[in-house]
């Protein structure tokens, strides 16, 4: 055959226009899971509120009671019923400490700091106590941020009752199923069945009053809803074809449960004992509440209320700062698991 050449010139060639240039590739950098969720809870602008405001609330209670120079134990009764008095803000009309106090005849407006009579020195003249005193003479702002310290006790055992019986408990049940899930389910609902006021009636015949027998009330019963759902997540993945793939290969059961399926679920869980603290931290406010609590003079938030609920009609102050702090490491904690909730599983926001 007749081969044909071809001569090629440079007239034969032409330059492309740049704006026919095809785009250069990107490169995008991974990003693991973990920054993935730390960029999606800052994001959220409630979560970091919350998170802010447990450090906050974390700090206080830690040094709260070193600075007002008094404890949560020393009474004065010439002290006592005495209204919140800031030095920095007295000089402009609030906390001052002046109260109006209702009486069956009108209302009086008083100032025990400072005597009417100007002859007449009260002797409390360069005294200040920031959140008032009770009918004890005893300081509250010391005392509340002591009950702080309590609740934010019982937050972390909330916390480690969850992770480290509720979730091994839901984790053994789930995977294991049959017989062994009816027995260990069965259990936790008679368990679930019996309310915690008679757990802790009944713990009080035997313990005294105070942190044990709440940790204990605590550890019997609040660990049930972690362990249902860690028992949820784990039938949901049981049957996954990467589990079935590790069987395949021989692993051990409790291999897959904690190098598996526990991996997968983590966050879910933390989400959820993340909710677990409110509860918690209410439960013992109701507790300390109706006489169940720590016993004085200790001093939780819950306790602090109750206290100051004999005295609301005629001095408010006393009920406001525990009720205010209470409030706000309830809705913390809420809105610190709700971002997490939102980090972790992005999908759970649309459902």
């Amino acid at each position: 055959m007749n081969r044909t050449e071809y001569s090629f010139s440079p007239e034969d060639f032409e330059f492309v226009p740049k704006d026919n240039l095809l785009p250069p590739e990107e490169i995008y950098n991974t990003q693991s899971y973990f920054k993935d969720i730390r960029k999606r809870f800052t994001a959220n602008k409630g979560a970091v509120a919350g998170g802010i405001s447990i450090l906050l609330i974390l700090l206080l209670a830690i040094i709260g009671p070193m600075l007002s120079g008094h404890t949560y134990y020393s009474q004065n009764i010439t002290h006592q019923n005495l209204a919140p008095r800031i030095k920095l803000l007295e000089g402009i009309g609030i906390f001052d400490g002046s109260e109006t106090i209702t009486t069956s005849t009108g209302t009086i407006e008083q100032n025990k700091y400072i005597s009417e009579d100007t002859s007449i020195t009260t002797g409390l003249e360069e005294v200040y106590y920031w959140f008032g005193t009770d009918v004890l003479g005893r300081d509250i702002f010391t005392r509340t941020w002591e009950g702080t310290r309590i609740s934010l006790y019982i937050a972390f055992v909330a916390v480690m009752v969850d992770m480290c019986f509720g979730m091994i408990y839901g984790l053994i049940s789930g995977y294991f199923g049959g017989r062994t899930d009816m027995i260990m389910q069965r259990f936790a609902e008679i368990l679930n069945g019996i309310p915690t006021l008679v757990i802790v009636t009944l713990l009080i015949l035997v313990f005294q009053p105070g942190l044990l027998t709440i940790t204990i009330a605590l550890a019997i019963t609040g660990w049930i809803g972690m362990s249902r759902i860690a028992r949820a997540q784990v039938l949901k993945l049981k049957e996954q074809e990467f589990i079935l793939a590790s069987k395949t290969l021989g692993a051990k059961d409790f291999f897959i449960i904690f190098k598996e399926i526990l991996p997968n679920i983590f966050g879910q869980l933390i989400v959820m004992s993340m909710f677990s603290i409110p509860n918690a931290i209410f439960t013992e406010a109701f507790l300390a509440f109706i006489g169940l609590g720590v016993p004085q003079p200790l001093a939780s938030l819950g306790s602090l209320i109750s206290d100051a609920f004999k005295s609301f009609t005629t001095h408010p102050y006393m009920i406001v700062f525990p009720v205010i702090v209470l409030g706000i490491i309830m809705l913390s904690f809420n809105l610190m698991a709700d971002g997490l909730r939102d980090a972790f599983d992005p999908k759970m926001k649309e459902i």
